[in-house]
């Protein structure tokens, strides 16, 4: 990147001076998005990990940066000498700031996440964020008032390097080797780096400014220009969030899958903005029919390959930031107006965010935000005729008979998706409509209107329809800061799912059927099993903690003169198990249940010591891992309010991670014994589902009576040189199940 920029500056301005520049923004760029990670990690114990949680993190960073982008832009009307003497003070200023973490703001209960979150990232390292924020397009604008009208564009693709870099090394390398007291110093030494490579930069500029070195020259942008900068920023930021949401509630919840298309978006900007265009010019050309195989796919939610999915939603996000970002370069103005330029994008982007995170989960109860920003991006996207043959068909008379056949064809698909066999066109076997689809749409590609009317129809067919029947179905489908729930109606069960993780089953019919316990609770699961010994090992009055509350499954081995209390997060949940009547767990059983709402740590912390018996921890967002939940610190919480003959009982069933050391690991630090059961229910039991459990006690006499109930229960196993997860340092990287789906 260095290189690409010498090449287009003036002779005034030698390698070295050219390089200070470039490793002062690749230095900046890898702070601002090596810290995005880590203060949510930092955040885990007081906010959990749900995927909304990133969400409303990435709003603030947006935010913050469309902030440090309107102060750059500002400052250009500055000579360049006093534009660095106002950013160093600026940074000195955010320096008091370090060493970065989080502020000891006590949010009030009541408070949504979605404004306690914003809050609480914006006063820990809003100004150390906003700081950063303004290096990229500043010092951009500094290199070309040095190198006397250098242009400054390559060094944007060398920004989004430096920005790509310092996210992937988050989860891949500072995660896994330093505790987060270590990642907060290596972050705040980094920060007066960059203080030192800015006043090296402000040594180089002009000491007596010309009037046009500040003021710009050029044309400035119509309206329209302007707003369509805005646009093809909008819908690449919106479709990341959504991209990040889509995926972990309808394919697969695995934590790392949160970084994965911020790190793609990044690298869109770094091929969009590069000196040599080949790779930019060919990706462009390929994203239409990307956009138009893959888009309907996606909202098929075929979850049979969910990792294959998971790669065509990603593989979707990068050719669409790469098109329409290369488009944004195509249509960059002078490096004079270059701060308006990358405002425009910063709002475009900042927007994108409010749309995706704040917008569409209050005004959507599904993910409807992702086909829209399909379909936007496919009205976007520049397109090319395939071949001449093709655009002499839509130029020439023909194109009254193509319009003509595609719309008797997708006529004649509709009404086969609808009526037509179910083995050819019905709900999962849509493969010939999906060679039809593909065959026309490759014949659009280049004409926008026939192509945005096939891009709907595709949208529609696979998968759009489905989503818009539970939509008007009511209570079939809630949407709340937390995910997606889905009340599914089959013969004889009534099923909540929340993405694609099923999260209670309910039997229909008799009243004997509806208060049997189902799926991980069944009565020969491990939790099932700890519930029939509560007399024996407590006596009729035993206490009883479940963190997760579901759709109340576990509220049907309460007995008279128990006590019994739920641990929830998230009020959607708790209407759906108590008011709604679509689950009747707790009417039936547990009329006047005790449910605490809010995160279960913080509400466990303020119990009475050893006031449980039985203790649950069901706390799963779809598969997602609420690490906060698992750390020697959550275990001490635990301990505290369990009694010492008590059982704490942790369901750590997962399709993608192995958090059997992480258990074993917090058990041997905090003096726990431990078992655990494999459960894999009879074909005789067709509505319990396979789970692992783990039982801890200090007391080592309630475990042995539940091998005396069943041989199955076995010693967990600690893995060597395993340390235990601690609010301080976790890291999921050596838990993945890298085999399976």
């Amino acid at each position: 990147m260095a290189d690409s920029a010498a090449a287009n500056g003036a002779g005034t301005m030698g390698r070295g001076g050219r390089a200070l520049f470039v490793l002062t923004i690749l230095a900046g760029s890898f702070l601002l998005f090596l810290v995005q990670p880590m203060v949510a990690r930092m955040a885990l114990p007081r906010l959990g990990g749900a995927p909304a949680v990133w969400n409303s993190a990435m709003l603030v960073y947006q935010t913050l940066l469309l902030g440090g982008y309107a102060y750059a832009h500002a400052l250009g009307a500055l000579k360049p000498r006093a534009q660095a003497a106002i950013h160093l003070g600026v940074l000195l200023v955010a320096a008091a700031w370090l060493p970065i973490g989080l502020v000891a703001l006590d949010l009030p209960a009541t408070l949504t996440p979605a404004l306690g979150v914003p809050l609480l990232l914006g006063a820990s390292i809003g100004p150390l964020f906003f700081a950063i924020a303004a290096q990229a397009p500043l010092v951009q604008r500094w290199f070309a008032l040095s190198s006397r009208g250098g242009d400054p564009y390559a060094l944007y693709a060398a920004s989004n390097v430096g920005s790509f870099a310092g996210l992937i090394a988050y989860p891949l390398l500072v995660e896994p080797l330093m505790a987060l007291h270590g990642q907060s110093w290596l972050w705040s030494g980094g920060y007066l780096l960059v203080i030192a490579l800015v006043l090296a930069c402000a040594t180089r500029l002009p000491r007596a400014a010309v009037a046009a070195h500040v003021l710009p020259t050029s044309a400035p942008a119509s309206r329209r220009r302007v707003l369509h900068w805005i646009a093809l920023s909008l819908v690449p930021s919106g479709l990341m969030l959504a991209t990040s949401t889509y995926i972990t509630t309808d394919i697969v919840a695995m934590p790392l899958l949160w970084v994965l298309p911020l790190g793609l978006y990044l690298l869109s900007f770094t091929i969009a903005f590069a000196a040599r265009r080949e790779t930019a010019d060919l990706l462009t050309r390929v994203a239409p029919i990307t956009v138009l195989l893959f888009g309907g796919v996606m909202i098929g939610g075929f979850n049979a390959q969910p990792l294959i999915n998971v790669s065509m939603a990603l593989l979707l996000l990068f050719m669409v930031s790469v098109a329409l970002h290369t488009h944004l370069y195509r249509l960059r103005p002078a490096p004079d107006r270059l701060t308006g330029f990358y405002l425009a994008m910063a709002l475009g982007g900042a927007l994108g965010g409010v749309f995706a995170g704040l917008i569409a989960p209050v005004l959507f109860d599904w993910t409807y935000e992702y086909p829209l920003l399909i379909f936007a991006a496919g009205l976007l996207v520049p397109q090319v005729y395939l071949t001449a043959r093709i655009r002499d068909l839509w130029w020439g008379n023909g194109k009254f008979a193509a319009y003509g056949a595609i719309g008797v064809a997708l006529l004649i698909l509709f009404v086969l998706t609808f009526a037509g066999p179910q083995d050819l066109f019905g709900e999962g076997h849509q493969g010939m409509a999906f060679i039809v689809i593909a065959g026309i749409g490759l014949v659009s590609v280049g004409n926008k209107l026939p192509y945005a009317i096939i891009l709907a129809a595709a949208l529609t067919l696979f998968g759009g329809y489905r989503s818009v029947a539970l939509s008007w179905e009511s209570g079939a489908r809630t949407r709340s800061y937390f995910g997606v729930y889905t009340v599914r109606e089959r013969p004889g069960v009534r099923e909540l799912d929340h993405g694609t993780t099923v999260h209670g089953i309910q039997l229909k019919g008799s009243p004997a059927r509806e208060r049997t316990p189902t799926t991980y609770y069944a009565r020969g699961s491990g939790v099932g099993q700890a519930m029939e010994l509560l007399d024996a090992l407590y006596g009729p009055h035993a206490r009883v903690g479940v963190v997760g509350l579901g759709t109340g499954t576990l509220a049907c081995y309460a007995k008279p003169g128990q006590q019994w209390r739920f641990y929830e997060i998230d009020p959607a949940v708790v209407r759906i198990a108590r008011d709604t009547g679509q689950f009747t767990y707790l009417h039936d059983c547990l009329p006047r249940p005790t449910i605490r709402l809010g995160d279960a740590r913080i509400s466990l912390s303020h119990d009475t010591p050893a006031s449980l018996d039985l203790l649950a921890l069901d706390a799963f967002s779809s598969d997602a891992i609420p690490m906060h939940l698992m750390t020697a610190e959550a275990f001490a919480t635990y301990a505290r309010v369990v009694a010492p003959d008590g059982l704490l009982l942790v369901h750590i069933s997962n399709r993608f991670l192995d958090l059997e050391p992480v258990v074993a690991a917090a058990a041997h630090d905090g003096g726990w014994s431990a078992l655990q059961l494999m459960y894999r229910p009879s074909p005789l039991e067709p509505d319990a589902s396979a789970s692992q459990w783990i039982a801890l006690s200090r007391n080592p006499n309630a475990l042995k009576a539940l091998k005396a109930l069943d041989t199955d229960w076995a010693p967990i196993h600690a893995r060597p040189g395993f340390a235990a997860w601690t609010d301080d340092y976790s890291t999921i990287l050596p838990l993945l199940k890298w085999r399976q789906h």
